[in-house]
């Protein structure tokens, strides 16, 4: 299993920091000139094969400022884009992609803000930790002459933060974002699966995953969770209103700004941070309920362009579903419980008591039936799509959690019905899609 440790990148004076720039934007400039030698071939009417650029060349014209390993890591680093990529566009082809893949693309263009990066082979590099820790990395002749560092000698930049994974270290990977004005280093580790939690018990558990409301879950032990998530999202309108105002007095030729960047990187990291927070608050809960299986819905059947655009906004920009699920398998791995993703079709229209469909009407959290049940929505679909899988027993009183903007906090009374219909409209089956309005990835 593979984890990654961040790390905080902090050259000690201007000019270790110059020449760490400069082997960044090195690094950046090799990836291009090589993408675009394969770029040319690949476009060319010729019958080229991208796989004949001349990289031996453009490696000796780089290792002075690289060295030979940093270059090598740089153009495998390419080649395994172009591999990824002739991989989608087969599958494209064969009709298993709709999206047609493209070539891979630059680095540090300055219109979208300098984004620099290189990597480092995991033979090449140490990181120590302590009172000051540091790391490690190989540079070309020119920048050591420069450093007045002998021919043997690695440069040494100190680092902030300490390992949260030990195990055996894989390419590193190193990032300048002129955005946040910052280093960060990437570092791969391969864990020893032994060290990790196994399942108290064989219990099952099923996820509704939406926008007002986060994650609704129900386990076969009769627990029930739901994370709301009207606050976060009305953090994350605020964030777009203000983007877009900014936006509207940038001249026609600019596309974007510094404050720009700033807020839509301040938006991603407020929403991923509390994303990661419910899956870790998630998987520990569903751990000590000695749970080893979870099902989530299959995004494939359910995501659907619902015909409110501010259903639109919630389910395509704000939550970020295949991020998500993503987090989720990997935090949900470290206590041995699979995720499963399967189909979870009109559990979100279905009367648990007695099975009608298309007569009931969902009014945000509330679904009501013809029937006389009426009951909150998305428990009611995370209860249906566990029934679908496995026996469930009689229901306990639902967890309901709120976002602080630093944890997830449980308190003890449902939302309001007053407020969680306020300004929302009335959906039936002829308006709703046939399951689950499921959510996208946004890349912000």
């Amino acid at each position: 299993m593979k984890r990654t440790n961040q790390f905080d990148v902090r050259p000690r004076s201007e000019k270790e920091r110059e020449a760490f720039m400069r082997w960044l934007d090195a690094s950046a400039s090799l990836w291009n000139e090589t993408n675009y030698a394969r770029r040319q071939a690949f476009l060319s009417d010729d019958d080229k094969n991208v796989w004949d650029a001349d990289t031996g060349k453009l490696e000796g014209e780089y290792k002075g400022v690289l060295s030979s390993s940093v270059a090598q890591q740089v153009i495998r680093k390419n080649s395994e884009a172009w591999r990824s990529f002739f991989d989608l566009n087969g599958k494209h082809h064969a009709g298993k992609l709709d999206e047609r893949p493209s070539p891979p693309g630059y680095w540090g263009n300055e219109e979208d803000g300098r984004v620099l990066r290189t990597y480092v082979r995991n033979d090449q590099y140490t990181i120590e930790y302590g009172e000051r820790s540091r790391l490690e990395v190989p540079i070309g002749s020119d920048l050591k002459d420069e450093l007045g560092l002998n021919r043997n000698q690695r440069l040494r930049v100190e680092v902030s933060g300490n390992a949260k994974w030990s195990g055996e270290q894989n390419r590193l990977e190193i990032v300048y974002d002129e955005t946040a004005d910052s280093f960060r280093a990437f570092q791969p580790v391969t864990i020893d699966t032994s060290r990790l939690e196994s399942p108290l018990a064989d219990n099952s558990a099923a996820l509704d995953v939406g926008a007002n409301n986060l994650v609704a879950c129900t386990t076969t032990t009769g627990s029930q969770l739901l994370y709301e998530g009207r606050d976060l999202f009305d953090q994350f309108r605020e964030t777009t209103e203000r983007i877009a105002s900014y936006q509207s007095l940038l001249e026609d030729q600019c596309k974007t700004s510094k404050r720009i960047d700033r807020l839509y990187r301040k938006r991603t990291n407020r929403r991923n941070h509390a994303q990661n927070t419910l899956v870790r608050d998630l998987a520990e809960r569903l751990h000590a309920d000695g749970v080893s299986t979870l099902y989530v819905g299959d995004i494939k059947d359910v995501l659907s362009r619902h015909w409110s655009p501010h259903v639109n906004e919630k389910t395509h920009n704000f939550w970020a579903y295949r991020r998500f699920i993503d987090r989720l398998e990997d935090v949900c791995e470290e206590y041995g419980i699979t995720v499963t993703e399967d189909s979870e079709a009109w559990t979100s229209q279905e009367c648990p008591e007695c099975g009608e469909r298309e007569g009931t009407i969902r009014h945000e959290d509330s679904l009501a039936c013809p029937c006389g049940f009426e009951g909150h929505a998305d428990l009611v679909a995370s209860e249906s799509f566990l029934r679908q899988q496995t026996e469930v027993g009689s229901m306990a009183r639902p967890v309901y959690l709120k976002w602080n903007n630093h944890g997830w906090r449980e308190y003890h009374s449902s939302p309001s019905l007053v407020e969680t219909m306020a300004n929302e409209e009335y959906t039936d089956q002829s308006t709703a899609s046939s399951g689950n309005v499921a959510l996208e990835d946004s890349d912000d």
